[in-house]
C-alpha cells in the first residue's frame, strides 16, 4: 500500500514510530539486567508475565503501588540529567510496598513526552532498571507515549507501577503495637522525591543556577546535588523482617512528612513521640530552611529532614533489628517511642537542628 504525494503521515503529525522502535531496541539489554526468578520474559509483547509459584510463594497476598516523582522532573529536564530520575520512580513505589511487608516482584513504567529522543529515553530507563535491581524486582513492561501538543519542548513525565507479594498472615502493620515500642529511623539520601515545588521556589529565591556549586555540597553542582536519588530500603528492610520477626510497622516518610505518614500505620489509641534532637539533619535541609525562611514545623510536614523510613519495633528486639539493618548498610537511629494517644498522633520533644 502506498500513500499519495499529498497524504499526511503520522511522523508529519509529530509521532515518530521508528524512534519508538529504536528506543525499544536500546533498552532491551538494560531491561534484561532486572530479570529475577518468576520473570524471564522479553519486553515487546502486549503484556508482562510473572510466575508467583516459581518465585517461591505458596499463599500470597498481592500488594500494588503507583507513584511519580513530582516536579523533581523539572530539575532533571533543566539540568539535562536523566539517568537517575528513574531510580526515584522505582523507589517511590517499592518503598511503599515494603512498608506493608511485601517483597517487590515486578515494575512497569509510563514515559510520556512531546518529542521522543531514543537516547534520552534509554537514559531514563537505565535509571529505572538500576532502581529495579536495587529493589530486586523485574522490569517486565512499560509504555512510551509520544504526544506532541500535550508536552512542549523537552518536557516529559513519568509514572511507575509496582506489584509485590507477602505470604498470607505476614503483612504489616501487626496488631500488637503497644506502649514502649521503639521508633527507629533510617537515614535518607537527601530530599528524596517530595517537596520539590518548594525546593524550586527556594532555589529561585537564592538566585543560583543548576550549574552553580551547591552551597550545602560544594563538590557537586546544585542540580546534581538536588537530583540525588531516593534511597531504596527494600533489601535491608526485608532482611530485618525475615531475620528478626521484630518489626511491627514501617512508615515511608514522603509527602506530608512525619505528622501525616507515621499515623497511617498506628492504631488510633497510640501516638508516636519523637525525640527531635536525635534526628541527624542533613545540610541540604538546613540550607532549604534558612534560604527559604521555612519554619521547622513546615519543614517536617514537607520533607523527610534526614529520616526516610520510620520503624516500630518491640523494645526488646530494637538492638537486634538495628544490627541487621546496619549490617545491610543502613544508618539506624533510635528517634522515639510509642505512647498513649491524647490529642495529636505525633508528639515532638526537643528541637530539630534546623
Amino acid at each position: 500500500m502506498t500513500a499519495g504525494s499529498n497524504s499526511l503521515t503520522y511522523a508529519q503529525a509529530g509521532v515518530d514510530i521508528d524512534a519508538g522502535n529504536a528506543m525499544v531496541e536500546k533498552i532491551k539489554p538494560i531491561v534484561r539486567t532486572t530479570r529475577r526468578v518468576g520473570a524471564d520474559g522479553e519486553i515487546g509483547g502486549f503484556g508482562g508475565l510473572f510466575d508467583l509459584k516459581a518465585a517461591g510463594f505458596t499463599d500470597p497476598i498481592l500488594v500494588a503501588a503507583n507513584d511519580g516523582v513530582g516536579t523533581k522532573l523539572r530539575i532533571a529536564i533543566e539540568a539535562g540529567k536523566h539517568d537517575t530520575i528513574g531510580i526515584d520512580l522505582v523507589a517511590m513505589c517499592v518503598n511503599d510496598l515494603v512498608v506493608q511487608g511485601a517483597e517487590p516482584l515486578f515494575f512497569l513504567d509510563y514515559f510520556a513526552t512531546g518529542k521522543l529522543d531514543p537516547d534520552q529515553g534509554a537514559a531514563i530507563v537505565s535509571g529505572i532498571a538500576a532502581g529495579c535491581r536495587m529493589a530486586g524486582c523485574a522490569l517486565i513492561g512499560g509504555e512510551t507515549a509520544e504526544m506532541p501538543g500535550m508536552y512542549h519542548g523537552d518536557d516529559y513525565d513519568l509514572a511507575g507501577f509496582a506489584v509485590g507479594a507477602a505470604e498470607r498472615g505476614a503483612l504489616l502493620p501487626t496488631d500488637d503495637i503497644m506502649e514502649g515500642d521503639v521508633l527507629l529511623g533510617l537515614a535518607s539520601s537527601g530530599v528524596h522525591s517530595n517537596g520539590y515545588s518548594l525546593v524550586r521556589r527556594i532555589v529561585g529565591l537564592s538566585g543560583l543556577k543548576w550549574t552553580d556549586p551547591a552551597p550545602f555540597d560544594p563538590a557537586r553542582s546544585l542540580g546534581e546535588a538536588l537530583l540525588e536519588p531516593t534511597r531504596i530500603y527494600v533489601k535491608p528492610v526485608l532482611a530485618a523482617i525475615r531475620g528478626t520477626h521484630g518489626i511491627k510497622a514501617l512508615a515511608h516518610i514522603t509527602g506530608g512528612g512525619y505528622p501525616d505518614n507515621i499515623p497511617r500505620v498506628l492504631p488510633k489509641d497510640w501516638a508516636a513521640e519523637l525525640d527531635l534532637g536525635a534526628i541527624d539533619v542533613q545540610p541540604v535541609f538546613d540550607w532549604l530552611s534558612k534560604t527559604g525562611g521555612v519554619e521547622a514545623s513546615e519543614m517536617m510536614r514537607t520533607f523527610n529532614c534526614g529520616i526516610g523510613m520510620v520503624i516500630v519495633v518491640a523494645a526488646g528486639q530494637a538492638a537486634q533489628v538495628a544490627a541487621v539493618l546496619q549490617s545491610e548498610g543502613e544508618t539506624v537511629t533510635p528517634i522515639g517511642r510509642i505512647v498513649p494517644r491524647r490529642d495529636e498522633p505525633v508528639i515532638y520533644r526537643g528541637r530539630i537542628a534546623l
